[in-house]
């Protein structure tokens, strides 16, 4: 291990845990929130690492990062830094340059970025779960000459490496493979305060990372993050969550993502807290690591929370003293049940998009809901939904040429204002590739020449003024002349006795208009398909239960819990490219029966109809 950074195996709780601290007003959240981002644009060459360096002064010993690996307490981590910083330098990264970091999930990571940042080279975060082509897009996306390269993942760096279409330096982390060891050319150098020749004039305009989309719908694209919006993540959620130095944060979330890499981490190390780095989810350890590691706060992600209510009962998850969980895709029909069983006191959800330009955040903690804008905030991040069709998720004009605004209740497509000159609107940093940049902005939407961020997401506003997700833009289809919402489908589905996994979409039917639904569904022991039918039948509207069932061992997902549809939908309902056992719902009795070479013949020639 480096010099200067702890080797860590356990720790224990402290012998008086503390109690949670009180719940804070929602107007003092957002108080806080606003009091931590004030002073961004007040000195526009303050970045990040900046911070840490105040932080490092202040409690050199109180621990930032913590893992099973090491610790950094706060001056081991300013140091970490500083070393990082020297090596771009040392290595020859000019300012706006960018090296790939293909690291595992520890607190050298964190200092990697943040070194590499701060003397204005772009970092960006490959996908440690990638490989071949898409790996290689990532890599290739970048366009970087260096690459810092863990030494557990070697074997899928070099199956891709032939393939590259620029050959960058290759740097080993974690032991010398033959070639140059950035452990060995870190320890050589300084770890004093940066001189201002040596920081290049990088201010918070300036872009610091690359992080990439999940790539659910094709390959990965790479999203731009300026120091600014780095800044602005840490200090939002340090005020909305009311983090102290006291704080400790469990984040078992990649940190190639923006919440489990950046926002989780920032907002506790700007409030000078700590943060528990875990390198994977594990349903059967979280609430004993949780309750190990002392923790007051933890960061969720899409179905993490779902997962923990359907895993067998803990012995620890009750024990914890956790004042505050803080994420985004925690569903309205778990939510409650969520909170109670583990009794967690706070519930802090909120939305965002890693390129997105505004955020939503359900400071009053209710259920199902993904947040709101507050009337103190409205000029600043203006928000709206607009009607779209459901076929083409085109966005409906009226005869004007203006899109449409949908009333309360009705769904439609989230878009942000970018911002204008004078102020209102956030900033859309968009993607290394142009073309992609604009299939996101919506041009004269309310008035001739204003631009609007596209999210993606239908969503719906209730009366009292709070967003509800409701579906991602293209996963809701038509069906017998009806919207179909796959989230509510699939929420039912996951509510049967006997399912343990489920994904919903839409399959196109021969001779049919729209498309059929289609669930792949994982089941245990307990499953029985009458009552399966029975429990569709009583909960959804006839044209919104699936028309096809897939049994099926295992459902894939992207390493932050996205359902990845698109080959179930490719494969849709053939038998001859489908292995796994296929059911279709006869429409008069409502039962699934087994669908297979001469039921696919008999639909495809009209005479089974759906």
């Amino acid at each position: 291990m480096n010099a200067g950074v702890t080797e860590h195996a356990t720790v224990e709780p402290p012998l008086a845990a503390e109690r949670p601290r009180a719940k804070p007003s929602t107007a003092k959240s957002w108080l806080k929130a606003i009091e931590r981002t004030a002073r961004i644009e007040a000195d526009p060459h303050r970045l990040f690492a900046d911070l840490i360096e105040d932080w490092a002064a202040r409690q050199p010993d109180r621990p930032s990062l913590l893992s099973e690996q090491a610790t950094f307490s706060y001056r081991d981590l300013n140091d970490r830094i500083n070393r990082y910083a020297r090596w771009a330098l040392s290595a020859g990264i000019g300012k706006g340059e960018t090296a790939c970091l293909f690291l595992p999930g520890q607190p050298d990571y964190l200092a990697a970025w943040l070194g590499i940042t701060r003397v204005g080279a772009v970092a960006a975060l490959i996908n440690t779960k990638l490989v071949g082509s898409s790996l290689a897009h990532c890599i290739d996306v970048a366009e970087a000459d260096h690459i810092v390269v863990g030494r557990d993942l070697a074997a899928a760096f070099e199956e891709v490496r032939p393939r590259l279409k620029r050959a960058p330096i290759v740097w080993w982390h974690g032991g010398d493979e033959g070639e140059t060891s950035i452990d060995a050319a870190l320890a050589d150098l300084d770890v004093s305060p940066l001189t201002s020749s040596e920081r290049r004039d990088v201010s918070i305009n300036d872009r610091a990372l690359l992080i990439y989309t999940s790539g659910t719908t094709g390959l990965p694209k790479a999203a731009s993050i300026s120091h600014r919006r780095i800044l602005n993540w840490g200090g939002w959620f340090a005020g909305l969550t009311d983090a102290s130095p006291e704080d400790r944060l469990f984040d078992c979330l990649p940190l190639f993502h923006s919440v489990g890499g950046v926002v989780a981490p920032c907002s506790m190390l700007a409030a000078g807290a700590s943060v528990v780095l875990s390198d994977k989810f594990s349903a059967g350890t979280f609430w004993r690591d949780v309750v190990r590691w002392d923790c007051t706060l933890f960061q969720y992600i899409g179905e993490l929370c779902r997962y923990l209510v359907k895993a067998p009962a803990s012995e620890f998850e009750t024990r914890h003293r956790l004042r505050l969980a803080c994420g985004n895709g925690l569903r309205g029909d778990i939510w409650e049940a969520f909170q109670a069983r583990f009794s967690i006191p706070r519930i802090l959800e909120f939305y965002a998009a890693t390129e997105g330009n505004f955020s939503l955040y359900n400071v009053e903690g209710k259920p199902g809901a993904i947040g709101r804008i507050p009337p103190l905030l409205a000029h600043r991040f203006p928000a709206a939904i607009v009607r779209v069709d459901a076929e083409t998720n085109v966005p409906l004009r009226g005869a004007d040429g203006l899109c449409v605004a949908c009333g309360s209740g009705e769904a439609g497509e989230a878009i942000g204002r970018i911002g204008t000159a004078d102020g209102a609107g956030g900033r859309f940093e968009g993607y290394t590739n142009a073309a992609e940049t604009e299939k996101k902005i919506l041009r004269d939407v309310f008035a001739k020449g204003d631009a609007w961020f596209r999210t993606g997401d239908l969503m719906m506003i209730d009366e009292g003024g709070f967003f509800h997700f409701v579906d991602r833009l293209g996963d809701t289809f038509r069906w017998k002349g009806e919207n179909v919402a796959t989230s509510e489908v699939n929420e039912t589905i996951l509510e049967c006795p006997g399912v343990v996994d489920a994904v919903t979409y839409g399959v196109l039917v021969p001779g049919a208009d729209g498309r059929a639904g289609m669930a792949a569904i994982v089941t245990d022991a307990s499953f029985d398909f009458a009552e399966f039918s029975d429990h569709l039948a009583r909960r959804l509207a006839a044209y919104a239960c699936p028309a096809f069932v897939r049994l099926s061992a295992a459902l894939d997902r992207t390493e932050t819990f996205k359902q990845k549809k698109q080959d179930l939908i490719r494969a849709g309902f053939d038998p001859r490219v489908v292995a796994d056992p296929l059911f279709f719902r006869d429409p008069k009795s409502g039962n699934f029966l087994p669908f297979g070479a001469d039921e696919f013949l008999r639909l495809s020639e009209g005479a089974i109809r759906l």
